[in-house]
């Protein structure tokens, strides 16, 4: 500012010294109007991440919800509060919180909700549990993630008899003694997770008769014996070391609705012989081995309870979930897909058995252990299961038997990717000609009606054959994966006119190898991590409003392709293609479309320069590195000594001093000479030369 002083005028060096002290006023203004960064309404504020060391004081009147969550505040001792006696919602978490005191809660008789969660309250627990209890109609209560062990909790939550939530996840509690919960009985969800908790000793909830919520996911428990919360509909029991699971035998039926077991340690389906209510259950991330009765190959691994002596009863324990309408038993150890067990969830619709052993489907009830099993016998009765979504990706199946489908006639989603499943070939019009045999190697998706969506990838098929999904109305089929995959000509004939979306993805095709018919739906179309120099002739007639072509060995996009697609393409991907940097029409037609190109960025072209090939990105518009077509060479020529007469032009122009001379009068002249003499310049005495230039 100094270095510029001497250039202002005396107004302009006034303001500059006005201007620190203006600024000085106005933050005094804004620090008097609002010191912090809250947002304030007549009966909100919300100072969240304000840097507050202290709490606010002079807020106004009336405000019933208070918001100071992510600052600094590490006390409210003898805090003094006015016009805070309406607050009803108060939020501390995230602050350095330790001290509580008698009077700053005393001045919050209408406080509901106090969330203190990630804060310090294990130091000094016994004063600030005694100013909690100041707060009578406390229903929502945060002290999660405050290193508080079994007996500080024990303490802070003594005479709550309105509390209703409660959060105390966390923390490191070891156990829950008998008496914890006795004094908050009205109680309806309960957060215990991510805590130590290896015992529960009896009666810890009795006295909760309304709780309905419980989570105890994320702790050390290894044994569930005698269930008994009837009232319970919300049970999360995830991550902990989970080897058995009994529920209570009684006369009253449970109310449980959501059992979530996941990523534990059952050997066994679990005892739940009265749950009626049951519709979401996750088995998933555990090392269940059979669903079979008499079945019990892990016994060894599992540790010495009692309860498991009278633990053979997996079917009677099933014909109690007749509400189940989501099963979850992913990443365990079935080797068989047992159609007995699932017969008796009637309102099953969606079931998971990915990232299993599945080796073969049993239509037969095994009642030993020890008895053989025929797997591939054609069943005696024609047993359906409701299910419409069904995943097993990630087994080892081989072969699906046709009365498969046949027994799930409302299937309309199901994932087969990563098994080793090849479609058997269909075939036209006449396909109940042709019907594979009992025991075959081959898997038909012909003529199943209701399926909708279908995955092979990852399957290694190396063919498909004509008609292979034929009377089979799929919206969306993924082939991705199975390098090498020659789709035969009439592969895909019959899902003309329902097919939606397709992925071809990672297969390593070349042009012979995708012959693909006319695709009248088809909006979403994936080729990408294949081989292919030419865009697949039969798909320009479809609708595609999304287009992946990535690392392919494309050297331009059809013209064809783009004017048939050009009022229906959104978007397309087309990096890691060898394209031309000379041959980019293609890339202003999508652009003038309106086309988006995800990533462009990412997109590169070759060129030619000395007989030497290099790459570029597309966005660099390389095309000046291009050669000319012939016959541009003269006008580019032309255009260069066109350029050197003006420019001489202008030079001798310049050197006569700003004097009219005859030669730049020649610019208005209908004739030019191509190498113009500039006119010399006049000495005093000298006669005048003559105009080389000639004049109209």
């Amino acid at each position: 500012m100094l270095f510029f002083a001497h250039r202002l005028p005396v107004r302009g060096c006034l303001l500059l010294w006005l201007l620190p002290s203006m600024l000085r006023a106005q933050s005094n203004g804004e620090a008097r109007l609002g010191s912090m960064p809250c947002q304030q309404s007549p009966t909100k504020v919300s100072c969240k991440g304000a840097g507050l060391h202290k709490f606010p004081k002079e807020l106004g009147q009336g405000i019933r919800y208070l918001e100071l969550s992510n600052n600094f505040i590490q006390n409210l001792s003898d805090s003094y509060m006015p016009g805070f006696g309406q607050l009803e919602y108060l939020d501390l978490s995230f602050n350095q919180l330790e001290a509580l005191s008698d009077r700053t809660l005393s001045q919050l008789p209408q406080l509901r909700s106090l969330l203190l969660g990630s804060n310090h309250l294990d130091r000094n627990y016994h004063a600030n549990g005694q100013a909690l209890r100041l707060l009578r109609n406390i229903e929502v209560l945060d002290l999660s993630a405050n290193n508080l062990e079994s007996h500080m909790v024990s303490w802070y939550i003594r005479n709550f008899t309105t509390l209703r939530i409660l959060d105390l996840s966390g923390n490191k509690m070891v156990r829950l003694p008998a008496g914890i919960f006795w004094s908050t009985p009205q109680l309806r969800e309960l957060d215990l997770g991510n805590n130590y908790i290896m015992e529960i000793e009896e009666g810890v909830f009795e006295a909760l008769e309304e709780l309905e919520v419980v989570n105890l996911a994320l702790n050390s428990l290894y044994c569930i014996s005698g269930f008994s919360l009837t009232q319970l509909r919300v049970l999360n029991l995830s991550h902990n070391a989970l080897e058995l699971f009994i529920s209570e035998e009684g006369a009253e039926p449970y109310l449980l609705q959501v059992l979530d077991l996941s990523y534990n340690r059952l050997l066994y389906f679990p005892e739940l012989p009265k749950v009626h209510y049951l519709t979401h259950l996750n088995l998933s991330n555990n090392l269940i081995a059979s669903l079979l009765p008499g079945s019990h190959q892990l016994r060894e691994f599992a540790l010495p309870y009692e309860e498991m002596l009278r633990f053979n009863r997996t079917l009677s324990t099933v014909a109690g979930l007749t509400h189940v309408a989501d099963l979850d038993l992913s990443n365990n150890q079935l080797q068989l897909f047992p159609f007995p067990f699932f017969r008796s969830l009637g309102s099953l619709h969606s079931l998971s058995l990915a990232r299993n052993c599945l080796q073969d489907i049993t239509m037969e009830l095994l009642t030993s252990s020890t008895e053989p099993s025929n797997r591939s016998a054609t069943p005696l009765e024609h047993a359906t299961l409701s299910i419409r979504s069904l995943d097993l990706h990630d087994n080892a199946l081989r072969v699906l038997p046709r009365w498969f489908f046949d027994s799930l006639p409302q299937l309309e989603r199901i994932d087969l990717g990563s098994n080793s499943l090849q479609p058997c070939e269909g075939q036209g019009s006449d396909w109940r000609a042709r019907v594979p045999a009992p025991g075959g190697t081959c898997t038909p998706f012909y003529n199943v009606p209701r399926l909708k969506h279908l995955s092979l990838h990852n399957n290694n098929i190396t063919r498909l054959h004509p008609y292979t999904f034929n009377q089979t109305r799929l919206l969306s089929l993924d082939l991705s994966g199975n390098k090498g995959l020659l789709v035969a000509k009439e592969a895909l004939r019959g899902l003309e006119f329902s097919l939606q979306k397709l992925s071809l993805r990672g297969n390593q095709m070349d042009n012979s190898k995708a012959e693909l018919p006319c695709l009248d739906t088809l909006k979403v179309l994936d080729l990408s991590g294949n081989n292919l120099s030419l865009l697949p002739t039969g798909l320009f007639c479809s609708p595609l409003e999304s287009l992946d072509v990535r690392n392919n060995s494309l050297l331009t996009l059809e013209k064809l392709a783009l004017t048939s697609w050009s009022h229906s393409l959104k978007d397309v991907s087309i990096a890691g293609n060898p394209f031309s940097c000379c041959s980019l029409a293609w890339l202003d037609t999508l652009q003038a479309a309106g086309v988006g190109v995800r990533d462009l960025d990412e997109a590169l072209c070759a060129y030619q320069d000395e007989s030497r090939n290099f790459s570029t990105k597309i966005t660099s518009s390389p095309r000046w590195l291009c050669p000319r077509p012939k016959g541009t060479g003269f006008l580019a020529l032309l255009v260069v000594i066109l350029s050197l007469f003006f420019l001489s032009f202008g030079v001798c122009c310049l050197l006569k001093d700003g004097q009219e001379s005859p030669g730049c009068a020649g610019l208005r002249s209908n004739k030019v000479g191509v190498f113009p003499h500039c006119p010399k310049r006049e000495e005093p005495g000298e006669a005048k030369p003559t105009d080389s230039i000639t004049k109209v």
